[in-house]
């Protein structure tokens, strides 16, 4: 016993101060995408048929970017030969609706959540989660399981993950619903007490992700249970959806 208590006292303090300071990001963190369109060619497809998730598109402004489809692979900006597309060091990318998913012409990264006060009133002290895994491949389980651990402690901002949905606020969903999860997954939103929200983790719970064209899954949760926040990603990083979360709920930031 003193031998645990000694090795515990020589780890000290390892929970992280985030949200109050900035995250410390991989050096390789793929983050909010911008794009400066003013220096695209019109006749140029590069990005558009290399994205492997079908991400990117042209409209009469020039390239689109969904960033509920990307899996911020990256190659769209390795390819271009102008540097329209980039991507940023911001980890804040979660929004209220799906069309605001979409970059366009945006050189700078520049994007904010703001709550809203209905969702403000009901989770401002606390925020019971569901999880559900709708078919995925677990990496967007994997780095919400990350928020639990000594390192990022959501706990501490009243944030909890509960085993019933019966004390739920919301469900968190990941994957791209698969057709053999679509009953539990609705049998689920069915039993959390009302008003149940609903947050879309990862590219595969937002548009399908790289699954999207094949017939076992529903390519997301449009058209199934009404979502109030989308967090994008393949996977998410843990302070994107922290952050998410925090916002969602109305607490003060940095």
């Amino acid at each position: 016993m003193w031998s645990i208590i000694k090795a515990r006292l020589k780890q000290g303090f390892r929970t992280g101060t985030f949200p109050r300071t900035l995250p410390v990001l991989p050096e390789r963190f793929q983050g909010l995408p911008c794009l400066d369109n003013a220096r695209c060619k019109k006749d140029c497809q590069a990005c558009i048929e290399a994205c492997p998730a079908n991400a990117i598109s042209r409209s009469s402004d020039g390239i689109v970017l969904d960033t509920g489809k990307c899996l911020f692979c990256g190659k769209c900006a390795s390819l271009c030969p102008e540097g329209v597309i980039r991507f940023s060091k911001e980890h804040d990318m979660a929004t209220f609706s799906r069309e605001e998913l979409l970059r366009k012409d945006s050189s700078e990264a520049t994007h904010e959540l703001q709550p809203r006060d209905e969702i403000r009133k009901l989770c401002k002290r606390s925020l019971r989660i569901r999880q559900v895994s709708a078919g995925g491949c677990a990496a967007c389980e994997l780095d919400f399981n990350v928020l639990n651990t000594l390192a990022w402690d959501m706990a501490r901002l009243h944030i909890q993950v509960v085993a019933s949905p019966r004390h739920a606020d919301c469900l968190l969903v990941t994957g791209p619903i698969s057709k053999n999860m679509l009953l539990a997954l609705q049998k689920t939103y069915a039993a959390v007490p009302e008003p149940c929200f609903v947050i879309a983790c990862g590219a595969c719970a937002i548009s399908g992700g790289i699954h999207a064209e094949s017939p076992e899954v529903r390519s997301g949760l449009e058209g199934i249970l009404p979502v109030d926040l989308y967090v994008p990603g393949c996977p998410p990083h843990p302070a994107t959806l922290l952050e998410a979360m925090i916002r969602f709920m109305g607490l003060k930031m940095r």
